[in-house]
């Protein structure tokens, strides 16, 4: 029952051990890339308030590590239409 700040705020917090603040949407995407399997995604921005990433959930993430966005390793689709979003300012997706 929590809302989509309050989740990004405990998954953000239990996942990678940073703390953020001033969460705001940013984006909509209906995903029919990965088929049969579809999904929406509801992408959040925030700035961060506290902490380093750390790899708290190793079964699930290998490393944490800073990028450039001009040469990024290989991403899932979702994280590469929040750098869409992020760097168009288009909100909504269909894929």
């Amino acid at each position: 029952m929590e809302t989509f700040e309050e989740c990004a705020k405990r998954e953000t917090l239990e996942e990678c051990g940073v703390e953020i603040q001033n969460i705001r949407f940013q984006l909509l995407a209906n995903l029919r890339h990965y088929r049969p399997k579809h999904y929406v995604h509801v992408g959040l921005i925030a700035d961060w308030k506290s902490g380093e990433p750390k790899v708290l959930e190793p079964e699930k993430c290998r490393e944490w590590k800073w990028c450039d966005l001009d040469n990024l390793p290989s991403l899932f689709r979702a994280p590469q239409l929040a750098i869409e979003a992020y760097q168009t300012s288009k909100n909504y997706f269909v894929d």
